[in-house]
This record gives C-alpha cells, structure tokens and sequence, in this order.
C-alpha cells in the first residue's frame, strides 16, 4: 500500500527527528528519508520540457558511475592496446546499463521501495545479509577505484606522494557533509556540471589527437577477437567498470527523491516516463565520455602505447610529442589530472548515498551518513595503502589492483541484476508496469551470457595465477 504524499512528507519527517537520537537505529521506514519527496515536480499540464527539467538529476548521479576512475584506466588501457576493437563492448555495456536503470527507476517510482528493500522484502533475513554483504564488497571495489585515481590526481596536480594522498581521501567526507546541507537539487546540479566538465576536456582532446572515424565506426561492429585472452580481460573490465552494480541500488532510490501523488496512477506514470528520458539522456553523455577514453588511447597510443598501464604514464604521455604527436602539451596533462580529481569526487557522493540505501535495506541499520562515509573510506583504503607500501609506491601496482577491482564488479553484477530483473519482471508486484515479455527474455539472456563470460574470467584468472606460482 502506498502513502500519499503529504502523509510520507509527515512521516519522513517524524523519522528525521529520531533518526538524531543515536548514531544506530532501525530503518523501517522511506528509502534515503533526508531526500525523499524533497523536490517539486510541475503538473504536466506544464508542459514536456519543464517537467523533464523537474526530474532531471537522479540520471547524472546514477551516470556518475559510469565515467568514474575505473573506467579511464580500461577505456583508455583497451583503446591503446587493441585500437577501437573494444569500441563495441563499450556500446553493449550502454545498452545494458540504460536497460537496468530503467528497470531500477521503474521499481523505486511503482513500489516505493529501492532494490536493496524489495530483495529483503521478497527474500527474508538470512539470504538479505549474504546479499548486503556482497553488495557491500562490490561499493568498497568502487571505492577503491575512487581512492586510487583521487590519490593519483593528487599527486599529478600538486606533488603529494601516493600514500599521503590516499589517507587525505578519507577527509571527503567534509565534502559530502557540505553537499548535504545545500540540498539535493544543488547537488544534482553539481554533480552535472562535473560530468560538463570531464565531457568537454575528453572531447577536446580526441579532436586535438584526430582519430579515423571510419576505424572509430568500425570498431562497433562485434569482433569474434574480443574473446582473445586479454582482450577478454580488458572487456570484462569495461563491463564491470561501465554496469555498475551499485547504481541499481542508487537509482531505485533517488528518483523518489521526487514529489509526486503516489496513489495517483497517472502521477506515477509520468513520474516512470520522465525518470527513464532522464536516465537515458544521462547514460548517453556517459557513454560518449567513455568512448572517448577508448578513442584517445587508440588514436594517441596504439601501436606505442607500451608502458602506458598508469594514469601517471598517461598524464605525462599527453605532454610527450614522441608519443602524442605534435598536438601534446602541458596544459592536456593538467585538464586529464583536473578531470580524473572531479571524476573522484563525484562516485564519493554517489558511493556514500548506495552504501546507505543497501544497509537500510537489507540489514535495517541506519548510520550517520559521515559515519558510512568514514568506515566505507578508511576499510577502502586498507588494501590501497597497502598495496602502495608492499610495491614501494609503484603506480603500476594501484592500476592493476583498479583493474581487478572493475572485474570484481562484474563478477558482481548478476548478484544485483538477478533480483532486479526478477522482481520487475512480476505483474503481481510491478502492475501494468510489470516488464513486456521481449524484455523478460532479453534481461535474463543478458544475465546469462554475463554470468558465463564472468565464470571464464574466473577461470582464467585461476590458471594464470596457477602458472605464475
């Protein structure tokens, strides 16, 4: 049974009051409370542009997570070890992730509940903890790669040695608990002139660098040489840094950060059709950012692009004229350094957001966001910090631990997307807006074939390392 939306306005704030009470509670309540039903929608008697205007925001969070650090070093490291041959992987992985995220803003806006809340509900207690748990390790690999390439940036841009840089990560929370008093509009505002920002920076520079674009177009055509070992690799890690697993948990959240008559059908329909305009619009800037990673790595290195497995590598490559021709300078070396440091910071918000949604969700635990935001970081950081001591602060050894972390999130992937498709797939939960039947079979054809290329991952990890003792 739904609420209207003066009784969850009421209720929500109720729950706000006890919520300050301690720094552990019990979460039986909305998804994400300090946002829910906080933005104004118009009437759509106002028209199509200012009512996508009113939704628009939960699509550049959610798109976040498809341009965060982890996927530079994959886009960029593909595009210059293979050319424009992964250029198709990127656009399959668009295409999936646009699909999900249309299911997961279709689930929040109907049920009024997030992924992580109709998993527990449709699960019970026991299955709901091994899940949080996963989930749990799937945001920490994200964060890694956020702690990676802010300590990187750093380090380009201002000189702080590695280790230095990934303990100042930790203080981000300053930043998120700024954000928090501004409102989720502004921050929704923020996070898209970010994306603005990256997007304009990779465009400039893959016109500078002038790749083939009859090359560029062919590479969307799928290539039976993308199953080659470590162009199989190097996919999967594409895949697992482009379909976020925690986006799903995200989005079913966030769009009903919206304020709309839930027990009015054509106010849900409505709020369905523009969150998924939104997602779309967003995921497609996403998906032009990545392509351009691919297409600056093939266009700029492919063929000399040996070595150049780091961001530190890439950062002085784009100031080297023997290796990016005579279009390298400086000041490309600073605008990647800039954008790879507001790439960071922009999964540090969205990351804190997910891991609450998810402990609410499965576990019924509510913390201070600070509070998730400083455990999330510092148990983050543990492995980075190491890896950095252990390899005598050698870049290359953070990239590859980046590298598997965007693999784990593949691996990752089906946990989140199984009950995802499963549940919206369900008339008696969704409705009218229950999954069509060609998408039932598409979704579940896309779990599958994820699933076995994850489990020949695997294997082939195993037999490497096997080889290698």
């Amino acid at each position: 049974m739904t609420m209207s939306s003066g009784s969850r306005t009421t209720d929500m704030q109720n729950r706000r009051g006890t919520a300050h009470r301690s720094l552990v509670s019990t979460a039986n309540g909305l998804s994400l409370e300090e946002i829910n039903s906080t933005v104004h929608v118009p009437s759509a008697r106002e028209g199509f542009w200012k009512s996508l205007a009113a939704f628009s925001g939960p699509g550049a969070l959610v798109a976040v997570g498809y341009m965060d650090p982890g996927n530079w070093i994959t886009s960029i490291g593909g595009g210059a070890q293979y050319g424009y041959l992964l250029m198709s992987v990127i656009l399959l992985s668009s295409l999936i992730a646009m699909m999900l995220q249309y299911m997961s803003a279709k689930l929040g806006i109907v049920t009024g509940l997030d992924l992580a809340q109709a998993t527990r509900l449709h699960t019970g207690r026991k299955l709901g903890i091994a899940l949080w748990i996963s989930t749990e390790l799937a945001i920490m690999a994200t964060d890694i790669a956020e702690v990676i390439g802010g300590a990187i940036a750093l380090n380009l841009l201002f000189g702080i040695p590695l280790v230095a840089g990934v303990m100042l990560t930790v203080f981000d929370v300053l930043l998120l608990l700024l954000l928090m008093q501004i409102g989720f509009r502004k921050i929704e505002a923020i996070v898209a002139t970010l994306i603005t920002v990256i997007l304009g920076v990779f465009l400039y520079e893959v016109v500078l660098a002038g790749p083939n674009m009859g090359a560029v177009m062919a590479g969307f055509v799928p290539n039976a040489h993308i199953l080659g070992n470590g162009q199989l690799t190097m996919a999967l890690g594409i895949v697992g840094a482009t379909v976020m697993p925690h986006n799903l948990y995200l989005h079913s959240s966030i769009v009903q950060s919206r304020d709309y008559d839930r027990e009015n059908q054509q106010q849900v329909d409505n709020a369905v059709r523009f969150a998924t305009w939104d997602s779309n619009i967003q995921l497609t800037i996403a998906f032009l950012v990545n392509c351009l990673l691919l297409v600056l790595g093939a266009a700029m290195f492919f063929g000399h692009g040996e070595g150049l497995n780091t961001f530190t590598s890439l950062y002085h490559a784009l100031g080297d004229s023997s290796l990016a021709g005579p279009v390298a300078s400086g000041a490309l070396s600073t605008l990647f350094a800039v954008a790879l440091l507001a790439s960071g910071q922009n999964s540090t918000i969205t990351g804190t957001l997910t891991g609450q949604i998810v402990m609410e969700g499965f576990i019924r635990m509510r913390i201070p966001l600070w509070l998730r935001r400083v455990v999330t970081r510092v148990l983050s950081i543990i492995p980075v910090i190491a890896c950095t001591l252990i390899f005598g602060g050698t870049e290359s050894a953070l990239d590859n631990l980046l590298i598997y972390s965007q693999v784990f999130l593949c691996v990752a992937l089906p946990i989140s997307m199984i009950p995802l498709v499963w549940i919206t797939s369900s008339r008696k939960v969704m409705g009218k807006h229950a999954n069509r039947l060609w998408l039932v079979i598409l979704a579940w054809l896309v779990v599958i074939v994820l699933t076995a290329l994850n489990v020949q991952l695997v294997v082939q990890d195993i037999a490497q390392l096997v080889s290698a003792l």
